[in-house]
């Protein structure tokens, strides 16, 4: 891999991996989503800006995707609409984002020859915990609209495997946290009550475990995954194997 093509990159793990590609000397080109002040998320800010081929667009156009997959040897994809509450509100707009633009990174990186395929899942995908450690072979449930586009999305991309050859792997991060993440997620959330001056901390239900991975070693997971052609076609959790319950992270 010496010519990346990062969709979403404006992210929070987008960003953190254009940074780790750069440190490894790779020639990025990152997409973000346009919008009328051709801001650049989390990449505005970033060390490494002017080493980086950025692209305003939109992942539901086929013709933006498929100019952006041109020349690059590989492609992480990592766009998507996240957020489970807003997926009630328009399914419409999480299949569009979720199905179709993962359809268009497909489709391009197959016209293209792109050689190496890492699609971003979630642990989402699983629903409530059937059985823990939760494996590969766990049961796959859509319980958000979210949720469903994106096991959607994976299933679109092992039919690209097997019916086409694409060289396609797809990775399912575990609670990813560090900074530039959002501050709706646990641990920013607990960190911003603190820094308030508050006498106690505020949450829902404490007792749910989780498996916390810091992001920068997600990224490295992504690199993982990426560089094993034994994987393709194959879907691969990231997360550290430990799990702990929200009420034990606030102590």
């Amino acid at each position: 891999m010496k010519k990346i093509l990062i969709t979403g990159a404006g992210g929070f793990i987008g960003s953190h991996l254009v940074e780790a590609c750069v440190r490894k000397g790779l020639k990025v080109r990152a997409t973000v989503r346009y919008n009328s002040m051709n801001t650049w998320g989390w990449l505005e800010k970033t060390a490494v800006r002017d080493e980086v081929e950025i692209l305003s667009g939109d992942i539901r156009d086929y013709d933006f995707v498929s100019k952006a997959s041109q020349g690059r040897d590989a492609v992480f994809h990592l766009a998507a609409l996240i957020g489970i509450p807003y997926s009630y509100v328009s399914p419409l707009a999480y299949i569009r984002t979720n199905v179709e633009g993962t359809y268009n990174v497909l489709q391009a990186a197959k016209e293209q020859g792109v050689g190496n395929v890492l699609v971003t899942s979630t642990s989402e995908t699983y629903g409530t915990a059937q059985y823990v450690p939760m494996d590969e072979k766990h049961p796959l449930v859509g319980q958000s609209p979210y949720s469903a586009s994106k096991i959607a999305a994976d299933q679109l991309a092992i039919s690209f495997h097997r019916s086409f050859g694409l060289p396609v792997k797809i990775v399912r991060p575990f609670n990813s946290y560090g900074p530039r993440q959002s501050a709706r997620a646990i641990i920013p959330t607990i960190i911003t009550q603190i820094l308030s001056g508050q006498k106690e901390i505020k949450l829902g239900n404490t007792a749910p475990t989780r498996d916390f991975t810091y992001v920068k070693d997600t990224v490295e997971g992504f690199f993982s995954v990426a560089g094993n052609e034994a994987l393709n076609g194959e879907v691969v959790n990231l997360g550290t194997g430990r799990e702990i319950s929200v009420g034990n992270l606030v102590e």
